[in-house]
């Protein structure tokens, strides 16, 4: 089996973020970039995969070139392969999902992989996409997954329950938090992939459908107030909560 997974760098989210001198984009400095969470579940499932039905992994990003280190993470946990696709200006989701299925056609994989959203940007847009743009079922938010010969059986979860659904391969599928437990990479593996070769591409070149005019903070409105045990402190909390909380 052809197994394609698509990654991404994205900051940790225990980073303090700040918004850059251009108004419109995150400043770098100081910030720690981690492989997307959600990713990790895709690319044991490509692991499984392999290792059920035999085949290669290949594991791609689109990024700046610091997105090259999740590839490493890849590489470590056990992919076969890696391409990065070059793309410095932080595209949108729409040039990234084109330089994918560009990529696709032409390594004809019988399954893409990616985790359910990116942390970061929160889209949840890219893998519909890339079906779109390869003519291909995709299935979304798969907790559970099953594929044999060419049938797929997934489990997917919806608001307030789970949908069972079936389609042929060549798919798209989007892992969920549950469908497996990821591996944590050796440190001979860490090692051994800090020298595997990594395959360059050029983002593809199309416009993009999506242009951020500005970047913000949220702006903090809570206002703290630091009550005691006293009469007339707790009666001041209970009119609080009654005329402006409205909870009693």
């Amino acid at each position: 089996m052809n197994i394609l997974v698509c990654i991404s760098q994205v900051p940790d989210t225990t980073t303090r973020v700040a918004v850059g001198t251009d108004g419109s984009s995150i400043n770098p400095a100081g910030v720690k970039f981690i492989l997307n969470p959600y990713d990790e579940f895709a690319i044991e499932e490509g692991l499984r995969l392999r290792e059920k039905s035999g085949g290669t992994v290949t594991t791609v990003t689109v990024g700046p070139d610091t997105s090259k280190e999740v590839l490493r993470t890849a590489l470590a946990m056990g992919s076969d392969t890696a391409v990065f696709v070059k793309d410095e200006s932080r595209s949108d989701s729409f040039v990234v999902a084109s330089s994918i299925a560009d990529l696709a056609k032409e390594i004809t994989p019988d399954v893409i992989l990616f985790g359910r959203q990116s942390i970061d940007f929160d889209s949840f847009a890219l893998p519909s996409m890339v079906g779109e743009l390869l003519g291909w079922p995709n299935i979304s938010m798969v907790s559970s997954l099953t594929i044999e010969g060419t049938q797929v059986s997934a489990e997917r979860d919806i608001e307030g329950g789970k949908e069972s659904v079936s389609a042929t391969l060549p798919c798209v599928i989007s892992a969920q938090k549950g469908l497996n437990d990821p591996r944590y990479p050796k440190l001979p593996d860490i090692m051994k992939a800090k020298s595997k070769p990594i395959a360059d591409r050029v983002a593809t070149v199309v416009e993009p459908r999506v242009v951020t005019l500005s970047m913000t903070l949220p702006v903090s409105k809570r206002l703290n107030n630091i009550m005691t045990d006293s009469d007339a402190d707790i009666d001041q909390l209970v009119r609080l909560l009654h005329e402006e909380a409205k909870v009693i």
